[in-house]
Order: C-alpha cells, then sequence, then structure tokens
C-alpha cells in the first residue's frame, strides 16, 4: 500500500471525466488499485429502485457468488454506508451475527481483504453509492493507509458517482407516497438510532403496531429494507435529525 500523490492522481481524474461510457470506469479503477497498491478497489451503486451496478477489482467468482447468496441482504458495509455520510472503516462495524459473520468468512476466502473502508455517497432522487478499498493487512498499516489517503478516496467517490450520474441520467425512482405523521415519526426516531423497543415506548404504541408503520413507511418509499427506508426518507428530506 502506497499514498497516491495529487500529481499521479490527476491522469486518473481527468481520465473519469472524460470517459465516454461506463465500460472505461472498470480500466480506470484497476490503475487505481495499481497506484494505490492494494488488493482491491470497488464503486457500487445501489438506486432507489434497487438497481445495482459496480465496477471493480473482487474475481468474478466472489461478484457472482455475492448475487447469487444475495448477500446485500446481510452486508454490513452496505448497512453501514446507509447509515452514515462519512467514510466508513469496516472495523467499526458489527460483524456480531451469525450470518454476518459467515459472510464476512466467505468474502475472505474469496480474497477480498481483511481490512476495507467504504466512502458513502449520495446522489438526487435517493440514489446511493460508495466506493470501497479493501486489502489484507495488520491494523495499524491500515489506520497509516486510511489517515494518509482518505481525503483522496473521497475524491475518487465523487468523481465515479458524477460520472456514473452522467451516463444514467434516466435511473430516477417514481415520487413516493406521502408517509403518515406516525410514519415520519417512527422512522425519524430510528434514523437517530433508537431501538425498535425504544421507539415503541416512546411513540406509546406496541412494536407490533410500530411494526406495521416501519413496513409501511418501507413500501411506500420502494424500500429493500428498513434501513433503506431510512436512507431514502433522508435523502428525500422526509425526515429531518
Amino acid at each position: 500500500m502506497t499514498v497516491a500523490p495529487l500529481m499521479r492522481l490527476d491522469p486518473l481524474l481527468s481520465a473519469l471525466e472524460n470517459a465516454a461510457e461506463l465500460a472505461e470506469l472498470q480500466g480506470i479503477i484497476e490503475d487505481l488499485r495499481s497506484l494505490f497498491e492494494v488488493d482491491h478497489i470497488v464503486y457500487h451503486w445501489v438506486s432507489a429502485a434497487g438497481d445495482q451496478y459496480g465496477c471493480g477489482t473482487y474475481s468474478q467468482d466472489w461478484k457472482q457468488r455475492y448475487l447469487d447468496k444475495d448477500y446485500l441482504r446481510v452486508d454490513p458495509v452496505i448497512q453501514g454506508c446507509f447509515q452514515h455520510f462519512h467514510p466508513v472503516d469496516w472495523k467499526r462495524l458489527d460483524w456480531s451475527g451469525k450470518a454476518v459473520r459467515a459472510f464476512r468468512q466467505d468474502a475472505i476466502e474469496h480474497g477480498v481483504g481483511n481490512q476495507g473502508y467504504s466512502v458513502p455517497v449520495r446522489g438526487p432522487n435517493g440514489q446511493f453509492a460508495l466506493l470501497t478499498v479493501s486489502h489484507n493487512c495488520d491494523d495499524e498499516a491500515w489506520a497509516d493507509f486510511t489517515d494518509k489517503n482518505r481525503r483522496d478516496l473521497i475524491l475518487l467517490a465523487h468523481y465515479f458517482n458524477k460520472k456514473a450520474l452522467d451516463f444514467e441520467p434516466d435511473r430516477t425512482p417514481e415520487a413516493a407516497q406521502p408517509l403518515s405523521p406516525r410514519e415520519v415519526d417512527a422512522i425519524t426516531f430510528l434514523a437517530m438510532g433508537y431501538s425498535r423497543a425504544q421507539v415503541a415506548e416512546t411513540l406509546s404504541i406496541s412494536e407490533h403496531t410500530l411494526r406495521v408503520y416501519i413496513e409501511s413507511a418501507r413500501f411506500k418509499l420502494g424500500a429493500m429494507n428498513t434501513v433503506h427506508a431510512v436512507a431514502k426518507a433522508l435523502n428525500r428530506g422526509l425526515i429531518v435529525i
């Protein structure tokens, strides 16, 4: 791993700006992997409608396995980045669940790496993406790498997302149905980090009733899960925290 001096990064940023089709992003991201001397770099788009697009250096076997196993459902990196607006070091995520531990072990066995750093980016109409760098190394080396390259990785994430949006101007979801006051309350408290039990107690309703409100809000927003619903409500300005 290494620090990418701006003078070495500039040609790749220019290449991103001048790319004429999505396929060119793959070559650029491979060059970035060589520049940073890491195992993998990946750009992953998740639209508000649930569509996915990506380019990166993961093996084809892992990409296919990720889709076959529907790992988007349990991937703590996706979940964590939905909940944050700042870069996320994978060590800070919750890997305690059984399904999540199995996912992590599977990823490592497929060469993803034991360290990761993801930069979330939010675009118009609920569009969401992240740029991820992963590698195999110890914690000290990884902390040094992310500290020195953080700003450049954030810059690259926005460059990739801007170009992807340029190529896909029509990928916008239908307008969401308005949320009821109770649905807004439920999603707002969840966005603030309350547990479901805490939300139910705060609103003086049962957890069963709360679940009805959450599922109704999720359906109206066209969200894949509760975390996605929170992210989309925030992006659309339906809730404020």
